[in-house]
């Protein structure tokens, strides 16, 4: 199986694939965003963004991109600008005054196939070696659907003072682990 299973950065060809799966995720929970929104994640980092490639055909994907931490996208619309730097007020609200920079796990989904077989471990463990090399000390995520006792065995810290957004669902927890 391993042998089948490669992750490589997100493509403009696999756009389709990724709205798909997407859909297929999120829709009935009514947190699907679409592609405009969906492509606004990845605009400003496509270096961190990436797919899950089995036998040939794309069956997961990452949309990550650099985030205040502490802060999350709103999904009911798409990214405006930038936040890789953050503005002076971010930085200081930011780890006691000191900035860190933090890539935002913002999407992951894998096919309901390709689920419980190590393989969300494996993709998750690529995305944070990557953020290491590119230079990132923290990865934050708002974990929905009970997501988070996953998320908190591979190191996220919950942070429930952190406000969420109410489109991410009843349940959903912003998370972050240093790197």
């Amino acid at each position: 199986m391993s042998e089948d299973i490669a992750f490589r950065l997100l493509a403009d060809g696999d756009w389709d694939a990724v709205v798909e799966l997407e859909h297929d995720a999120y829709a009935a929970d009514g947190l699907s965003e679409g592609r405009v929104a969906l492509q606004s994640r990845a605009r400003p980092s496509p270096g961190t963004c990436y797919v899950l490639e089995h036998r040939g055909r794309v069956r997961g994907y990452v949309l990550s991109l650099p985030y205040p931490l502490y802060r999350c996208p709103d999904l009911t619309r798409a990214e405006e600008r930038s936040h890789e730097e953050g503005s002076h007020e971010e930085r200081s609200h930011e780890e006691g005054g000191h900035h860190s920079r933090n890539l935002h796990l913002h999407d992951l989904v894998i096919a309901e196939e390709l689920r419980g077989r190590d393989v969300a471990l494996r993709f998750v463990r690529h995305v944070r070696a990557q953020a290491q090399r590119q230079g990132f000390e923290r990865i934050s995520v708002v974990a929905v659907r009970r997501t988070d006792v996953l998320l908190a065995m591979l190191g996220y810290r919950t942070h429930r003072e952190v406000p969420v957004p109410a489109c991410y669902g009843p349940r959903a927890v912003y998370m972050s682990m240093a790197i």
